[in-house]
């Protein structure tokens, strides 16, 4: 097992060093630059059309879930241990410099999840049972053509297994450990009381996935910012301090401080880029599997939605967990993980342990939801429809093994294997890059025409 881990380790370090920071960035800054910085300059027609798309009656569209619960289907798997646990180790491993590089990240990545939206609603297919499928297997078939699908098969090979422990195993155990830690409940019962939740709504399939997402993940996320905003309004004279200090970070190496045990400015670039994009998904090609069953008929406007995915989870809910622990001076204090979170949250709000707990299982259970998705779908594409209800079952019966298991080697594997689905997919958004661009010159110049006409 040893050698197993010893390999495996190796392996992380290859597939999350340099060469793929710099494929994950620089396919978003290519398209970025290609799309002229639409996604930023649009966010607001974004916000706009994400407010209108949440009714999902309109049937002159094709698609399952309406794109505002498509959004929050997306935004359940994004949203989890990584704007919590994963920020705060950011933080401990770069230092406070590295929440300047989640955001560099999550600028670029904004155009990176437009594009993947845009081919996962162009080159969709519809299943057996009559529900549209995407993401990039599909968009590598059908936008790439035969020669590539073999890129599909691995994505979706990818996908399938990393799910069980990035989207599964590893999250029940992050609500175990905070349910033990903080109200005293049993690994066990933990495990059961979850595998039997999520096994209530996954029978359900898609549409009940996306309507408990759509109710969830917005009253969760609000409530985790408020309590954010609360730690940041009791320590408001360190706020201005700590945008100076993450911006010095991000340039400059931090010394050694109480228990932080200092940091080059290649850790923070390092951390702050691979912990951004466990974070916000961009480039996974995860988001992509949601937004394929929107109720839509334009690429375009799904792509506009699903952009705020990535501006949502990062810019918004990473940066409040980041300025918590920065402003409060627990980043010196040598905890890490969702303990760093919660000791920053607990020492500006009387239940600020409490708070983190609660939010931290929401969001886990929510991402257990959303990857039993996209797990599913990549099944699905290798196997067929027939694997749809025995994979849901697995899925639900392998929940509690993560609330008793220890699981180093599971959270390494699942890293590596998150890591590797990215691969495939950055390799097909640069080669139909030019086919985003184009759908994405017809849409607007269409809506200038309509405005005109006005």
């Amino acid at each position: 097992m040893e050698q197993v881990t010893a390999f495996v380790n190796t392996v992380n370090g290859i597939v999350w060093g340099v060469p793929m920071l710099v494929m994950i960035l620089g396919v978003g800054l290519f398209l970025s630059i290609g799309l002229k910085l639409m996604p930023i300059l649009k966010l607001g027609t974004g916000f706009k059309l994400l407010w209108s798309g949440r009714d999902s009656s309109d049937d002159k569209h094709k698609g399952e879930i309406s794109p505002f619960n498509a959004l929050m289907t997306s935004l359940s798997a994004t949203i989890g241990t990584g704007n919590i646990a994963g920020v705060a180790t950011a933080i401990f491993l770069g230092g406070p410099g590295a929440l300047f590089w989640m955001w560099c990240t999550a600028l670029v990545g904004m155009a990176t999840k437009f594009a993947e939206a845009v081919l996962a609603v162009k080159f969709r297919e519809k299943d057996g049972n009559g529900n549209h499928v995407g993401g990039p297997m599909y968009y590598i078939k059908n936008g790439l053509g035969s020669k590539w699908a073999w890129l599909g098969t691995l994505f979706a090979l990818l996908g399938s297994l990393a799910g069980f422990g990035i989207g599964n195993t590893v999250q029940t155990n992050s609500v175990a450990d905070a349910m033990s830690s903080n109200f005293g409940v049993p690994n066990w019962i933990t495990g059961l009381v979850l595998m039997v939740l999520v096994g209530a709504v996954l029978m359900g399939g898609i549409k009940r996935i996306a309507d408990v997402a759509g109710k969830l993940v917005p009253l969760m996320t609000l409530f985790y910012i408020t309590a954010g905003l609360a730690v940041l309004v009791v320590y408001a004279d360190q706020v201005p301090a700590a945008f100076q200090l993450i911006i010095h970070s991000a340039f400059n190496p931090v010394a050694a401080q109480g228990g932080f045990a200092g940091a080059a400015v290649w850790a923070a670039i390092r951390f702050g880029v691979a912990r951004g994009v466990f974070s916000n998904e961009a480039g996974l090609g995860s988001a992509p599997i949601a937004h394929a069953a929107a109720q839509t008929n334009e690429p375009v406007k799904q792509g506009l939605v699903a952009m705020l995915g990535t501006f949502i989870d990062t810019i918004i809910v990473c940066s409040i967990t980041g300025l918590a622990i920065i402003v409060s001076g627990a980043w010196t204090s040598g905890e890490t993980g969702a303990a760093l979170t919660s000791f920053a949250f607990s020492h500006a709000l009387p239940m600020g342990n409490y708070i983190v707990a609660v939010a931290l299982a929401v969001f886990a259970f929510t991402t257990i939801l959303g990857w039993s998705f996209y797990s599913e779908k990549c099944m699905q594409y290798l196997f067929g429809d027939k694997v749809v209800k025995p994979f849901r079952l697995i899925w639900t019966l392998v929940v509690p093994i993560g609330a008793v298991s220890s699981l180093e080697f599971i959270w390494l594997l699942a890293d590596t294997l998150n890591a590797m689905m990215a691969i495939p997919n950055l390799i097909a958004l640069a080669l139909l890059s030019p086919v985003v661009f184009a759908l994405t010159r017809e849409y607007f110049a269409k809506q200038k025409q309509l405005n005109a006409q006005g």
